[in-house]
């Protein structure tokens, strides 16, 4: 079943994701030197996907299309998960800091899965 595209903007999933990487991109611009092409690197690609895979999933006709890039936005969230995890461990990011982000990137996951669950419930509902 073919569906009209959804505007990726009118997702508060995705407007959290976006104002989440803009924070990275400040932390990250504070790393030193020598982890701009490591780490930095890394950490940004891993968050600027998860806005990414959500607009361009929404631009898809079915629910299990969308669902299936609001998976790899989820992928994404815990590849950006794990790399703030070790640099808050090697000392790059603050206890503070590093909380806050968390605490953010928590919401962005549950919103994810949130709207993984109903997308596919849908499609099941549709196949009955």
């Amino acid at each position: 079943m073919e569906k009209k595209a959804r505007n990726f903007r009118e997702y508060p999933v995705w407007r959290d994701a976006v104002e989440f990487s803009t924070m990275v991109y400040k932390v990250t611009g504070e790393l030193p030197w020598f982890e701009k092409k490591g780490l930095c690197d890394q950490l940004q690609r891993a968050v600027v996907s998860i806005a990414s895979n959500i607009a361009e999933g929404s631009a898809r006709p079915s629910d299990t299309e969308f669902a299936h890039f609001l998976d790899i936005a989820l992928g994404s969230s815990f590849e950006a998960e794990t790399q703030l995890i070790i640099a808050n461990r090697i000392g790059y990011v603050s206890e503070e800091l590093f909380q806050t982000l968390l605490s953010r990137l928590s919401s962005i996951e549950r919103q994810l899965n949130g709207l993984i669950r109903n997308l596919r419930n849908n499609t099941i509902k549709r196949q009955r």
